[in-house]
């Protein structure tokens, strides 16, 4: 009975071992960090612990209980505190202090609730030259608060897709939303402290999330990201910005007086052309006057027998006519 006790575990063990872990989030590692983790369900908790997952084991950090208060174990008792359990009940969150490259690797936090059981989120911190940044946003949704937000993407065509993944991009974390197995038609909802839904069926053409009621918060990048088992993979980025009622104004006055401006810009060319236009007839008008005045003026000056010369204008003349006696004749 002993041995196939034995057997049992040696078995659990070696199936923990090589199922695929997942984490729900990667941190940066940075020298004072926070490892988040919030419970968002309304179930009563009884005690929670945060342990950092070694390949053997799990080595305990702090143990935190309603009842009974904090407990942080020796090796961290001076680095590590719990940054908001005493004013909100369902707020585990742990900060690091002098954080140096041993800290690098998976971290649990375990809660202990009723009458729900256990809940556990798997945080993955790994070192500044490995934390994977964002590209650039390809496109933008901008919405007010309290509608229910759908990002979407479409499905590579050029290689069958296996892996399909949702996140939440930020400065200092990636937060995993869903991560849906297409052969196997299986969905993993990550522990973000968001409620966010999805779908996962094989034969899908696209893929999407949608977060009900959108606040403030949820503004940001979405990262969806495909993969194939043959090793390609690609990547869309979604930028999501959530107004409250005085960003919406601004944004609505942004536009308004972005409007008006361009309206005054085509206004203000269109009559700097009219001006220029009319500017340029009336100096043509001025030139065409100007020379048909000359013309006139050349027109009288000169005879109109311009075949005349000027030597022969002068010249004096004389005509020889006979001499006529007035005496009266004699009759006879």
């Amino acid at each position: 009975m002993d041995y196939l006790a034995f057997f049992l575990a040696i078995v659990h063990i070696y199936r923990a071992l090589c199922e695929e872990m997942f984490w729900d989030t990667t941190v940066k590692l940075a020298e004072n960090m926070s490892l988040e983790c919030v419970y968002s369900s309304l179930d009563t908790l009884t005690q929670m612990e945060w342990f950092k997952i070694n390949t053997t084991d799990r080595e305990s950090i702090a143990i935190f209980s309603p009842a009974y208060g904090v407990i942080i174990r020796t090796p961290y008792a001076d680095r590590v505190y719990f940054l908001n359990s005493t004013m909100a009940p369902n707020d585990m969150t742990l900060t690091f202090h002098n954080v140096s490259e041993a800290d690098v690797g998976y971290y649990s936090c375990l809660l202990h609730t009723f009458p729900y059981g256990h809940w556990e989120k798997v945080i993955r911190v790994v070192a500044s030259d490995d934390f994977d940044i964002a590209v650039p946003s390809d496109s933008h949704t901008v919405s007010e608060p309290g509608k229910n937000i759908t990002l979407s993407c479409e499905l590579p065509t050029k290689w069958p897709v296996q892996q399909i993944t949702w996140e939440k991009i930020q400065p200092h974390q990636i937060d995993l939303l869903t991560s849906c197995n297409l052969s196997q038609g299986k969905i993993y909802t990550s522990k973000y402290q968001r409620w966010v839904s999805s779908d996962c069926s094989p034969g899908m053409t696209s893929t999407f999330i949608t977060m009900p009621q959108a606040v403030v918060s949820d503004s940001g990048l979405y990262r969806c990201g495909f993969s194939a088992g043959t090793g390609e993979n690609e990547t869309f980025v979604r930028r999501l910005t959530v107004t409250d009622g005085k960003m919406g104004n601004q944004y609505t006055l942004f536009v308004a007086g972005g409007t008006v401006l361009s309206l005054l810009f085509v206004i203000l060319m269109t009559a700097v052309i009219v001006i220029s236009y009319r500017r340029r007839r009336r100096q043509n008008r001025g030139l065409f006057k100007e020379h048909r005045n000359k013309d006139a003026t050349n027109n009288y000056r000169n005879p109109i027998s311009t075949n005349q010369s000027s030597d022969c204008a002068r010249e004096d003349i004389y005509v020889n006519y006979p001499a006529f006696s007035h005496r009266p004749k004699t009759r006879i």
